[in-house]
């Protein structure tokens, strides 16, 4: 009999609560504070990238002991600490006079986005409710999803207001005084992890056969596949449709919507998850990616239909991405092991930072005067594609293996 509870409606609410303040006080301000910290410290925009692509590096180094610590019912530890790491990052942000201090702290900020941000507490929420961990993962994608919306906004009018040391200081605060206890209290009594057996007591695969498993193989190709084309384009997305000709007024809202689509596309996924098979879902969902970046790639051939085929990329673009958060944060428990999946996940946690770094740069580097970015949309095409033929593959292992164990206990 399964004893397991649904997921706790109000326990997913205030994590995510948690998530959105995470995100958007460190991830999404970092833009804002650029040129401010340029132009106080006499650094480049190289420079200054730098210190993200370190944050970045260092979550994703940190993604695998995170995952192993959380497995072992440290969950509270993990999380609380991250968000003390965040806080007290930030503070110590406001008092930087140098390079190397800027690099510090962004080290700083990147070993507490480990703990705080989608994997480890996508982790938890499949730990305590391993029946209903997908709804709670998609609430939880919905409500932080508007970490963008609510925090460049109050974060740019702290710095006008404040100065952009000072505004570090309230945005410390509320990691300090607010996520840090709130995580506190709500992950105590924590699953207690076992290293050889399951939560049910059930013997635990070998984490080396899991890995070495093409249904982990082909999972993590679908995942850091689609990691480097949606993190490739953002960043050349404003200089791409400027040389596709289109007006200054579409170059801005164009992009500026998709934000918008991806929490439109949450929401979808909210509603229809319960009446259409989630295998299916997750097959088709992120297959808008390809589609999306084939409309880009046919834009400036559409002659008068151009600017509808850069909606239509808009469209399915920023609906799929928004979706495929969701699927990406589900299928290693769906299609490789749900007991391991902290672990697992972790073991991606380099290779998504790596792609997640490295995509914009490479981009940038099939970008050429003549053909523009022509060769790098076939690029994102080709392996988005591979990306999404790549999860199939591990669908279909995955129902086989669940077909020949319901064969082999038929009672």
């Amino acid at each position: 009999m399964n004893t397991t509870p649904n997921y706790q409606t109000r326990f997913v609410v205030w994590l995510s609560l948690a998530q959105l303040i995470s995100w958007g006080s460190v991830f999404y301000t970092f833009a804002l504070l650029l040129a401010p910290v340029e132009r106080e410290l006499g650094l480049t925009r190289a420079q200054t990238s730098l210190a993200f692509s370190l944050a970045l590096l260092a979550e994703g180094l940190l993604a695998y002991p995170v995952g192993r610590w959380i497995e072992r019912g440290h969950e509270r530890a993990v999380m609380t600490g991250g968000s003390i790491l965040l806080g007290v990052g930030l503070l110590l942000h406001s008092a930087i006079d140098s390079m190397a201090g800027f690099y510090a702290v962004w080290l700083i900020l990147g070993a507490g986005l480990a703990g705080s941000l989608y994997p480890p507490v996508f982790a938890v929420v499949t730990r305590r409710f391993p029946h209903d961990f997908r709804r709670a993962i998609i609430t939880m994608t919905f409500l932080g999803g508007l970490a963008s919306t609510v925090f460049i906004p109050l974060s740019d009018w702290l710095i006008d207001s404040l100065g952009w040391r000072h505004a570090l200081w309230p945005l410390a605060a509320i990691n300090l005084l607010f996520c840090a206890p709130l995580h506190a209290h709500l992950l105590r009594q924590a699953p207690v992890g076992h290293k050889h057996a399951n939560l049910d007591g059930s013997p635990r695969p070998a984490l080396k056969s899991l890995v070495m498993s093409a249904s982990f193989l082909l999972t993590g190709a679908f995942i850091v596949l689609m990691m480097a084309t949606t993190a490739a384009l953002p960043a050349h997305l404003v200089s791409l449709l400027r040389e596709q000709g289109l007006p200054e007024a579409w170059v801005i809202i164009l992009p500026a919507s998709i934000g918008a689509l991806q929490v439109l596309g949450r929401a979808l996924i909210y509603l229809c998850d319960q009446r259409i098979d989630m295998h299916l879902l997750n097959r088709l969902t992120p297959g808008l990616i390809p589609l999306g970046v084939l409309a880009l790639l046919l834009a400036p051939l559409a002659g008068a239909a151009q600017i509808s085929l850069v909606w239509l990329f808009v469209l399915l673009y920023g609906m799929g991405n928004g979706m495929l958060t969701i699927v990406k944060g589900t299928a290693v428990a769906e299609y490789v092991n749900r007991e391991q999946m902290a672990t697992l996940n972790g073991v991606l946690g380099l290779p998504q930072a790596l792609a997640r770094a490295a995509a914009p740069f490479l981009l940038g580097l099939l970008w050429s005067p003549q053909a523009g970015y022509e060769a790098g949309l076939w690029v994102l095409l080709l392996i988005s594609l591979v990306g999404v033929t790549a999860l199939a593959l591990a669908q279909r292992l995955a129902m086989r293996a669940r077909t020949d164990a319901r064969s082999d206990n038929p009672g």
